[in-house]
């Protein structure tokens, strides 16, 4: 059965109120009326086979008890295992009383194929159900596909994946993967399709809120492969939402001290000025979530960036989720974990206060 009930004011307060001990003063900010931690669990990489299902759940486990109520997934992870392995758990946690569902942020993303069969699966399962709504031509480089059908669709697996009638908040999945393969006035018709199926699902409550999920969209220069507009985006989104305000809320983008564009690459316009990202998220009122936050474990940071982040850290790794959580804007930094020891790590960082805005203002340039 789905576990009904969604993120709350209350429930997420409750959360941060239980874990004040354990957290720093900072570690939760609250947007959209919601409490975020500022590390949250990503669920990106690993094997497609049941020790890595059993990793994660435990890493899961470690993680809403210690501390993380941000939960980070996407439909194609591990074709669909991961979500299926992170809706096993929380529905463990909720039945143990660990956690209630009001306190858990559950954040998925659609758009990329869940199926390694890709094309084949596609044509079967997708345009063959949608009797003729959907076609081979709207699938992108044989992977990525907008169509409100397919995106609702996506949805309701998710949801079936998760075990959860509700998804907090729901991506669109590199959107920019369209870009170039479409002409503009297709993209732009395709973005305003997939916003009005959003929109109507959040109406429905069968998600919350939603946002884009990016990879190069909006830290790379208009003019490169990938560039999107956030402003147009959320013009975009206002032009199909039923109410006074579009529910496009949150962008999820990469940010690490060797992938800073995000916060010093002026790639976005808003109003006439150019701005870096972090920069137009604010401006738009659009609210930021971190990911690449730790560049996987292999990120080696030079001494004038270690002295900044902190000495005291445990890592290189620790100091790179520092960096992201952070930086003005964000509001939670994802870090894909599953060794006991990553977890380990990732949770100590709870206890510690997120840089101040004159030290994070201070830190050297990365090189």
């Amino acid at each position: 059965m789905a576990v009904a009930g969604h993120a709350t004011a209350e429930g997420t307060s409750r959360y941060r109120a239980r874990h004040g001990e354990r957290c720093s003063t900072g570690h939760f900010t609250e947007a959209d009326r919601l409490w975020w931690s500022s590390v949250g669990l990503g669920s990106y990489l690993g094997g497609v086979d049941d020790p890595t299902d059993n990793l994660v759940m435990r890493a899961f486990a470690r993680c809403v008890a210690g501390g993380v109520n941000v939960i980070d997934t996407a439909i194609n992870y591990r074709y669909q295992r991961a979500e299926r392995c992170l809706g096993h758990a929380l529905s463990a946690q909720i039945d143990a009383g660990v956690v209630a569902r009001d306190e858990i942020i559950l954040c998925t993303k659609g758009g990329y194929l869940p199926h390694p069969d890709r094309a084949d699966w596609f044509a079967t399962e997708i345009v063959r159900s949608s009797r003729g709504r959907v076609s081979l031509d709207d699938l992108v480089e044989g992977s990525h596909c907008m169509h409100p059908d397919y995106i609702d669709d996506q949805i309701e697996r998710s949801r079936a994946n998760l075990r959860v009638e509700t998804i907090d908040l729901y991506y669109l999945h590199n959107p920019e993967s369209q870009v170039g393969a479409v002409d503009e006035q297709t993209l732009h018709d395709r973005l305003s399709a997939a916003f009005e199926i959003l929109e109507r699902a959040a109406d429905e409550g069968r998600i919350r809120m939603y946002g884009l999920a990016t990879w190069s969209a909006f830290r790379v220069p208009a003019g490169q492969r990938g560039h999107m507009s956030l402003e147009l985006a959320k013009r975009l989104a206002a032009r199909v939402a039923p109410g006074a305000t579009d529910r496009l809320r949150f962008v999820q983008l990469p940010l690490n001290p060797t992938m800073p564009e995000a916060l010093t690459t002026a790639s976005q316009t808003v109003g006439g000025h150019e701005l870096p990202a972090l920069a137009a998220c604010r401006s738009l009122g659009v609210h930021a979530i971190a990911s690449r936050s730790v560049a996987k474990g292999e990120i080696r940071l030079p001494p004038k960036v270690v002295r900044t982040l902190g000495e005291s850290l445990k890592s290189d790794a620790q100091r790179s989720l520092q960096f992201a959580r952070s930086a003005p804007a964000v509001i939670s930094a994802l870090a894909g974990m599953k060794s006991p020891n990553f977890v380990a790590e990732n949770l100590g960082l709870c206890a510690v206060d997120p840089l101040s805005p004159a030290t994070y203002a201070s830190l050297p340039d990365y090189d």
